[in-house]
């Protein structure tokens, strides 16, 4: 594990990363989704595709990386840019899984890999609805404090500013983004995701003109289980 230190828009960040086959030429950035770290994407696909370089990182808040401010995803990305900049990495195939897949794509890597991506508005289920509601009349009472009962269990004990992050990224809408991709994608889901419905992925899939589509049995994390195929499948399909 190495920690690279990186000042981007007057901010200052330690980023948190490792490489794997750091002799190969050619790059692979795995980027893990909100609330994960790099741990999770390097047990899934670190023993694969060896004929290059891995790069895991912990993007800004998460895992051992630092964040001290509010970001959006454009910055998550920019800030990416520029650690791979430093890296020397002219990485051209890039696994973004959740809210890694939304960083990824806006990298616009030579090959998209995305797994289970966020991205996609779904309608939100009636308990997630009424704890909205309360929330935002709890705040107009003055009562802040109590809001934080009404949290996903994705921001759990996170700072404050990388939950109002997170009220920043949640809730966007990806389709143009994705609409807008030239270039080769592999999109890969699982069939019991409550998180980023199937449906969703079939969408991305299909706004993606230069895309394919494979689902899995598994939940949101079902690459676990299935990374080596994946990996065979991104291997024999990369331009």
């Amino acid at each position: 594990m190495a920690i690279k230190n990186l000042a981007f828009d007057g901010k200052k960040f330690d980023l948190s990363y490792e490489l794997i086959n750091p002799t190969k030429t050619e790059d692979i950035l795995f980027l893990h989704g909100w609330g994960s770290n790099k741990d999770i994407m390097k047990s899934a696909f670190s023993s694969h595709l060896k004929e290059y370089r891995h790069i895991y990182l912990d993007m800004p808040g998460f895992g051992k990386s630092s964040n001290n401010y509010i970001l959006t995803t454009k910055e998550y990305s920019k800030i990416i840019k520029e650690f791979l900049n430093s890296i020397n990495s002219n990485c051209e195939i890039v696994f973004g899984h959740s809210f890694g897949g939304k960083v990824a794509t806006l990298l616009n890597p030579k090959n998209l890999v995305l797994l289970s991506s966020a991205g996609i508005l779904e309608e939100k289920s009636t308990n997630v609805k009424f704890k909205i509601f309360f929330a935002k009349l709890l705040n107009k009472l003055g009562l802040k404090n109590f809001t934080k009962i009404f949290r996903s269990k994705d921001v759990d004990k996170m700072s404050e500013n990388m939950y109002a992050t997170f009220k920043n990224v949640v809730d966007e809408d990806f389709s143009s983004y994705f609409s807008n991709f030239q270039n080769s994608a592999f999109v890969f889901w699982g069939k019991e995701d409550s998180a980023t419905s199937l449906k969703s992925g079939e969408k991305i899939a299909n706004l993606i003109k230069k895309s394919t589509f494979t689902s899995y049995n598994g939940d949101h994390y079902f690459f676990l289980k299935h990374s080596k195929n994946i990996c065979e499948r991104v291997e024999n399909g990369i331009s």
